[in-house]
C-alpha cells in the first residue's frame, strides 16, 4: 500500500521549525512500490542520487525530523477484496529495497525472505481492510488523473455499522405482512415457540460468527469468507454457492412482498388480472405477483446496474422507514388502552365474512320506514326481494359485528392462545359465537368467506417465519467500514438480535392480546376492506405501516440484488468452481455485470413460484445451511485448538457451536424435508464437484485440521499392534529415479504402482538426489514437482519424498529406514532392474542396487523388481486374453499369489488369467503336488491354473560351463578397473593370452568361431542382453590399436551372443547322456579352476532360465522368486549375472522377495 511521507523538522526544544529555510525541511515521496521507507530524512541530493541512508544528526542542536502519515488509496483495478499481508511471506513489494545500514548487517543476507522488525510493525500500522467496492464511472476516470484523492480510514462504530444494518436486515416484509396470521393460526404459545426456536437459531449463530470474526482480520466478503478459510474450499464453495441462492431467493421474496402490498393495500384496481369467480381470485393474484413481480425486476436490476451508490444513499431513508413503522406499531398498542381504533368485523354466525362488497354488517336496513335488502343480502341471495330463495346457511344464522381491535385490556388474549390449523379452504371462524347449521361446503367456497388461501400446519410457519430472523451477517459483510470490526461485530450482531427477538417476542404477545383472533387469521385484511391488518393496530395512521413496509421491502430488495452478485463475483474469482469464473468479470469499474445477469435469472424463477409463502422456505433452506456451517466451523476450530484460533470474542464454547448447529439442521427438516434433502444435495453436489475438481487453494481451513487429527488418531492407533495377515496389503515404496534434469526416468513404474494398488493403501515415491541440501535445494524441488506431476498423470495417489545424500546408497538406504510414519510405514518396495549395469563404467550402480536388495531383507520388506519396466502397460491399455504366469520355486508369504490378485482387480489386467508353476525335484511327487496346490488355491478363493514343472537333468553343461567361465573372466577385470590405464592393460592382455593358448590347446576349431564372433562384435556391443566382457572405452581403443596387426586366428573375443547361446544348447540336446557324462570326465582345464559354487548357481539359473522361458515366454507377466544375494560380497557382480542369465529371454518379468512373514491366509 502506498504511503506518502511527509518529513517535519522540528527544533530540540521540541518546536516545529517552520520558520527555518527551506532547505531544512526535507519532502520525501517514494513510489508507492517502495512500501514507503526508502528516502526517509535524506537530503535532497541524495534522493536525487538514488541512495538510501539513516538520517543521523551530527549536531544535537540540528533538527530532529518528524515522520507524518497521509493514506493514499488502495488501488486494485478489479475492484476486488484480495488477501494482502502484511506479515513475512508478503515481500512484493519490498524487492526494489536494499539495506545498506551497518547497524544489522549481520542480518543484511536474509532481509528479502526475514524483514526488519520495524519494516513489519510500519506495514502493520499501514495494513487497512477497506472493503474493495465497484467504483463509480466517474470516480474511476477521475482516479485516472494524476491527483488521488485520499481515502478516509474507516470511522463507523458499532452503532452505525453493524447495529443499525442489522436491524435493517432482520426486521422486514415477514413482520408486517405475515406475522398477525402466524400468530392468528399458531396461537400465542406455538408462536413464542417459533419466534425463540428461530432467535435461539440466529443467537448460537452469531455466537458462533463473532468467534470466526474476530479470529484475526475479516475482509469484507460475510459468511461466504468466514467459511470458505475456516472449513476450506469445498466447503466454502457450496456453502457459499447456497449463501448466494438464498441471497438471491430473499430477493425474490421482497420482490413479490413489495408487489402484495402495492396491489392488496395500496392500488388494488391497479390489477391486470381481475377474477370473475370468486375461486379464481388466488389464481388472479399469483399472476398479478408474476407480471408486476417481473417489471419491479427488471427495474431494480436497471438501478442496480447504473449505479449502486444510489442503492448505498437511500438504505437511509429505508432504515428510517422500518423504524418509524416499528414505533408506529407500539404506538398504536399503546393508544387501543385507551381509545381502540374503530375497525369493525362482519360475522355470519360463526363465519367471518369479506367485507370488500358491502357497507354495511345488515341482512336488511330500515330506510324511510321501509325495511330494504343490503347488499349483503345481495352476496347470498339470489334477488333483492324479502321472498327471494337465500342460502340456508344466511337464512339460518344472525348477522353480528365485533370490533376487530378490541384492545390490550379486552381479555381477547385468552382466547388467541391457542393453534387454529386447517386445510386449504377452511372458513375463518369464530368459536365463541354460536351458528347454526345449514352450511353446503360445495357452495360455500363461492360465498364471501375468509378462507384459508393454504393448508396450515406448524412447520409450515416455522418455514415462512424464519426469513424474519435473517440478515445477521450485514455486520460482518461491513467489516472494512469498521473502525474496530474485532470489537464491533460480535456486539452489535448480538445487540441486533437480541433488539430483534424482543421485538417479536413483544409483538406476538400484543398481536394476541390486541386484536380478534378471526382478523389475526384474515391473511390479506378482506374482513376490514382491504386494510393491512397490522396498520389497522398502527397510529395514527394505518398508512404509516404500508407505505413503511412498502419501502422496507423495496430497500431489502435492493439491496440483496445488490450484494448476492458481488456474493457469487468473489467466488468465481476464488477460483475453485471453474465453471462460474464468467461470472467473475464485470465492467471496467468492476461491477458484477454477468453475476448480476444470473442473480436476475434466478431471482425471477422466486417471482414466477409468485407465492411469498411458497417461496420464503427456500430461502430458509439456504440460510440455514449457511448458519449450519458457520457453527460448523467455530465448532471444529474450537475442538482442534489450532495455534492460530485466538479469537478475542471469548464467550463462545464449542458445546454452543453444535447445540446451534443442531438446531439449524432440525429447522431445516421442520421446515420441509424435502427442500432440505434438495438443498443438502445441491451442497453436496458442488462439494464433489470441487473435490473431483481438485480444490488448489489453502487456506489453512479447519477440516485439513480435523484431517490431520483423524489421521493422528488412526496413525496411534496403527502403532499399537502390527497389522494382522487378513489386513495385509502392500504398502509401496516406489525408488524411482530421475534424469539430469530431474524429469522421471521410468513412468511406466507408477502405472504399475498404480495397478497394484488401486487407489487403496499408501504409497510413498522416493527419489535420491546426489550432493548436499544446501546447493541441490532448487533441484530437490523440481524433482519433487516433476514427480508429483507424473504421479497425477499416472493417477498415481500417494507421497512424495525426494531426499538429498552424499551418495545414492546411504540415501536409498534412508529412504527404506525413514519413510513414512508411525503405523504407516511401507512394508514393500518397488524398483527397475538396472538394465544397463553390465555397461555402466561406474560398478557402484549395481551395487547400490544389490545393497538395496539386502537392506529390504533386513527390514523385513517385500521387494519387487520390474525387468524391462518400460514395455509395461500404462493404466490406458486393456490387455486382451493372455496370462499372468507365477513361478513359485520357493514359499515367501504368499506373495507372489496375492501380486496377481490385486494386479487382476485393475481394468488392465481384467483379462487375464493366472496360471501357477511349480518345479518339482527327483524326490518329489509331482502328481500329489499338484493336487495339493489346487486345494490350497481353493481354500485361498483364487482362480488359476496349476501346472507342476519336472525338473530332473542336474548334469551341468558345458555351456553352463562356459557362462560360468565368461562370468569369472568378466569379474577378474573388472577388478582391474581400480588399476592404472598401464597395469590395467597389462592384466587384460595376461588373461586374454593365458585363456587363448588354453583353447587353442584343448579346442583346436575356435579359430574359426573367432573370426566369426569378431566380424559380429561390433554390431552386438551395445544390445543390453548379451553376455559380453565390458571395457571401458579406453582400455578398449587402446587394445584395439595394439591388436590391429594381429591376424584374426590369434585373437579371441570373449563374446557370448544369443544367437550361440541357443545354438549351445540346442547342441547339448542332441547329444546323448554318453556325450555329457564323457564331457563331465573330460573337463577342460580351464573350468577345473572355477568355484564350484558358482557353477551350481549358474546351472540353476540356466535350467530354470530354460523352463520359464519354454513355458511363459508368450505371458503378459511373468512373476518369479527373486534369490537372494551372497552372504559374501566378494561374489556380488557373480549375483547381477545370475539374474540375468535367469530373467533372459522374457520381456515384462516381476521379481517378487517376500519380506519374512505370511500376507495371505485361508481364514476368513
Amino acid at each position: 500500500m502506498g504511503e506518502r511521507f511527509v518529513v517535519v523538522p522540528v527544533d530540540g526544544g521540541g518546536g516545529v521549525a517552520g520558520d527555518r529555510e527551506p532547505s531544512d525541511a526535507v519532502v520525501s515521496d517514494p513510489a508507492p512500490d517502495t512500501g514507503g521507507s526508502a528516502g526517509v530524512g535524506a537530503t535532497a541530493e541524495e534522493i536525487e542520487e538514488g541512495e538510501d541512508s539513516v538520517f543521523e544528526p551530527q549536531d544535537p542542536s540540528t533538527v530532529v525530523p518528524i515522520l507524518e502519515y497521509n493514506r493514499e488509496p488502495n488501488k486494485y483495478g478489479d475492484g476486488v477484496p484480495k488477501e494482502n499481508s502484511p506479515f513475512i511471506n508478503n515481500t512484493d513489494n519490498d524487492k526494489g529495497n536494499s539495506y545498506d545500514g551497518t547497524n544489522m548487517a549481520l542480518f543484511e543476507e536474509e532481509m528479502d525472505s526475514n524483514p526488519m522488525v520495524s519494516s513489519l510493525l510500519n506495514k502493520l500500522a499501514n495494513y487497512t481492510n477497506l472493503t474493495q467496492g465497484a467504483q463509480e464511472h466517474e470516480e474511476a476516470d477521475e482516479d485516472e488523473g494524476s491527483k488521488k484523492k485520499a481515502v478516509k480510514s474507516p470511522q463507523m462504530g458499532t452503532f452505525m455499522g453493524v447495529y443499525l444494518p442489522c436491524l435493517q436486515n432482520i426486521l422486514g416484509v415477514i413482520l408486517f405482512l405475515r406475522l398477525t396470521w402466524i400468530v392468528g393460526t399458531a396461537g400465542i404459545l406455538e408462536s413464542l415457540a417459533i419466534v425463540c426456536l428461530c432467535c435461539s437459531c440466529t443467537m448460537l449463530t452469531a455466537i458462533s460468527m463473532s468467534a470466526i470474526a474476530t479470529n484475526g482480520v475479516v475482509p469484507a466478503g460475510g459468511s461466504y469468507y468466514m467459511i470458505s478459510r475456516s472449513l476450506g474450499p469445498e466447503f466454502g464453495g457450496a456453502v457459499g454457492l447456497c449463501f448466494y441462492l438464498g441471497t438471491t431467493f430473499a430477493g425474490s421474496m421482497y420482490i413479490l412482498g413489495t408487489i402484495e402490498i402495492l396491489l392488496t393495500y395500496i392500488v388494488p384496481k391497479a390489477a391486470i388480472f381481475v377474477a370473475d369467480r370468486k375461486e379464481d381470485e388466488l389464481n388472479a393474484l399469483l399472476n398479478n405477483m408474476r407480471v408486476y413481480g417481473t417489471c419491479c425486476l427488471a427495474l431494480m436490476s436497471v438501478v442496480v446496474f447504473v449505479g449502486v451508490k444510489y442503492v448505498n444513499k437511500l438504505a437511509l431513508v429505508f432504515l428510517a422507514c422500518v423504524i418509524l413503522s416499528i414505533l408506529a406499531i407500539y404506538a398504536g398498542v399503546i393508544k387501543t388502552i385507551f381509545e381502540p381504533p374503530d375497525f369493525p368485523v362482519c360475522m355470519l354466525g360463526n363465519r367471518t365474512l369479506q367485507n370488500l362488497n358491502f357497507d354495511k354488517c345488515l341482512k336488511t336496513d330500515f330506510i324511510d320506514n321501509m325495511t330494504v335488502t343490503t347488499k349483503l343480502w345481495m352476496l347470498f341471495c339470489d334477488g333483492p326481494e324479502l321472498n327471494a330463495t337465500c342460502n340456508e346457511y344466511f337464512d339460518n344464522n344472525n348477522v353480528t359485528m365485533i370490533q376487530g381491535i378490541p384492545g390490550l385490556t379486552s381479555g381477547v388474549i385468552s382466547e388467541n392462545m391457542w393453534s387454529v390449523y386447517g386445510p386449504l379452504g377452511m372458513m375463518v371462524e369464530n368459536k365463541e359465537l354460536s351458528s347454526l347449521g345449514g352450511s353446503d361446503s360445495a357452495q360455500d367456497i363461492y360465498m364471501p368467506y375468509v378462507i384459508n388461501d393454504i393448508t396450515t400446519f406448524f412447520t409450515l410457519l416455522v418455514g415462512i417465519y424464519f426469513p424474519s430472523v435473517t440478515g445477521i451477517m450485514a455486520g460482518s459483510n461491513r467489516s472494512g467500514d469498521l473502525r474496530d470490526a474485532q470489537k464491533s461485530i460480535p456486539i452489535g450482531t448480538i445487540l441486533a438480535i437480541a433488539t430483534t427477538s424482543f421485538i417479536y417476542v413483544t409483538c406476538v404477545v400484543l398481536f394476541g392480546a390486541s386484536i380478534e383472533g378471526v382478523l389475526l387469521r384474515d391473511k390479506f385484511g378482506d374482513s376490514v376492506k382491504g386494510n393491512l391488518v397490522i396498520g389497522t393496530l398502527s397510529w395514527p395512521s394505518p398508512w404509516v405501516i404500508v407505505i413503511g413496509s412498502f419501502f422496507s421491502c423495496c430497500g431489502a430488495g435492493l439491496q440483496s440484488l445488490t450484494g448476492a452478485p458481488r456474493l457469487l463475483q468473489a467466488i468465481a474469482r476464488d477460483g475453485i468452481v471453474p465453471f462460474l469464473q464468467v461470472f467473475g468479470h464485470g465492467k471496467a469499474n468492476g461491477e458484477p455485470t454477468w453475476a448480476l445477469l444470473l442473480t436476475g435469472g434466478i431471482c425471477e424463477i422466486g417471482i414466477l413460484i409468485a407465492s411469498l409463502d411458497a417461496v420464503a422456505p427456500i430461502l430458509s433452506m439456504f440460510f440455514l445451511m449457511c448458519y449450519l456451517f458457520v457453527n460448523l466451523a467455530c465448532a471444529v476450530q474450537t475442538l482442534l485448538r489450532t495455534p492460530n484460533w485466538r479469537p478475542r470474542f471469548k464467550y463462545y464454547h464449542w458445546a454452543l457451536s453444535f447445540l446451534g448447529m443442531s438446531l439449524c439442521l432440525a429447522l431445516m427438516f421442520i421446515c420441509s424435508w424435502y427442500y432440505a434433502i434438495f438443498a443438502m444435495a445441491i451442497a453436496g453436489c458442488i462439494y464433489k464437484y470441487i473435490e473431483y475438481r481438485g480444490a488448489e487453494k489453502e487456506w489453512g481451513d479447519g477440516i485439513r485440521g480435523l484431517s490431520l487429527n483423524a489421521a493422528r488418531y488412526a496413525l496411534i492407533r496403527l502403532e499399537e499392534a502390527p497389522p494382522h495377515t487378513k489386513n495385509w496389503r502392500p504398502q509401496v515404496l516406489v525408488l524411482l529415479n530421475v534424469d539430469s534434469d530431474q524429469g522421471v526416468k521410468h513412468p511406466r513404474l507408477l502405472s504399475l504402482t498404480t495397478q497394484l494398488k488401486a487407489g487403496k493403501g499408501l504409497t510413498i515415491v522416493g527419489n535420491v538426489l546426489e550432493g548436499t541440501y544446501l546447493t541441490k535445494d532448487a533441484e530437490a524441488k523440481r524433482a519433487d514437482q516433476n514427480i508429483k506431476s507424473s504421479m497425477s498423470a499416472e493417477k498415481t495417489k500417494g507421497f512424495c519424498h525426494v531426499v538429498v545424500s552424499s551418495n545414492l546408497r546411504d540415501g536409498m538406504s534412508h529412504l527404506i529406514q525413514s519413510a513414512g510414519l508411525g503405523g504407516m510405514k511401507h512394508n514393500t518396495v518397488l524398483m527397475a532392474w538396472p538394465g544397463t549395469w553390465r555397461q555402466s563404467n561406474d560398478p557402484q550402480s549395481w551395487k547400490n542396487f544389490i545393497e538395496t536388495v539386502r537392506e529390504s531383507t533386513a527390514a523385513h520388506h517385500a521387494l519387487l523388481v520390474a525387468k524391462n519396466v518400460d514395455s509395461f502397460p500404462t493404466n490406458q491399455d486393456r490387455l486382451g486374453e493372455g496370462t499372468i504366469d507365477v513361478w513359485w520355486v520357493v514359499h515367501d508369504g504368499g506373495m507372489l499369489m496375492l501380486l496377481p490378485f490385486l494386479l487382476r482387480q485393475h481394468k488392465v489386467w481384467r483379462k487375464c488369467k493366472m496360471r501357477i508353476f511349480t518345479v518339482a525335484q527327483m524326490d518329489d511327487n509331482s502328481i500329489q503336488m499338484k493336487k495339493d496346490l489346487q486345494m490350497f488355491l481353493y481354500h485361498l478363493r483364487l482362480d488359476a491354473e496349476v501346472e507342476v514343472v519336472e525338473m530332473h537333468d542336474n548334469d551341468i553343461s558345458a555351456f553352463t560351463y562356459e557362462k560360468t567361465l565368461m562370468m569369472e573372466q568378466r569379474t577378474q577385470m573388472l577388478k582391474q578397473m581400480q588399476l592404472s590405464r598401464t597395469e590395467r592393460e597389462r592384466e587384460i592382455q595376461s588373461i586374454t593370452d593365458e585363456s587363448r593358448n588354453s583353447i587353442r590347446r584343448k579346442n583346436p576349431g575356435a579359430a574359426e568361431s573367432d573370426s566369426l564372433s569378431r566380424q559380429s562384435s561390433t554390431v552386438e556391443d551395445n544390445q543390453e542382453d548379451e553376455a559380453q566382457l565390458i571395457h571401458d572405452r579406453n582400455t578398449a581403443s587402446h587394445a584395439t590399436i595394439n591388436d590391429k596387426a594381429e591376424t584374426g586366428p590369434d585373437r579371441v573375443h570373449m563374446t557370448w551372443t544369443k544367437d550361440k547361446m541357443f545354438a549351445e544348447r540346442n547342441r547339448n540336446r542332441e547329444c546323448n547322456a554318453n556325450v555329457a557324462v564323457r564331457d563331465l570326465f573330460n573337463m577342460k582345464p580351464e573350468w577345473e579352476s572355477l568355484n564350484q559354487s558358482n557353477v551350481r548357481r549358474m546351472h540353476t539359473a540356466v535350467k530354470l532360465n530354460g523352463v520359464v522361458v519354454n513355458k511363459s515366454q508368450g505371458a503378459h507377466l511373468v512373476l518369479l522368486n527373486m534369490p537372494g544375494p551372497p552372504r559374501n560380497r566378494g561374489g556380488d557382480e557373480n549375483y547381477m549375472e545370475f539374474l540375468e542369465v535367469l530373467l533372459e529371454g522374457l520381456n515384462r518379468v516381476l521379481l517378487v522377495r517376500g519380506g519374512g512373514r505370511e500376507v495371505i491366509t485361508i481364514y476368513s
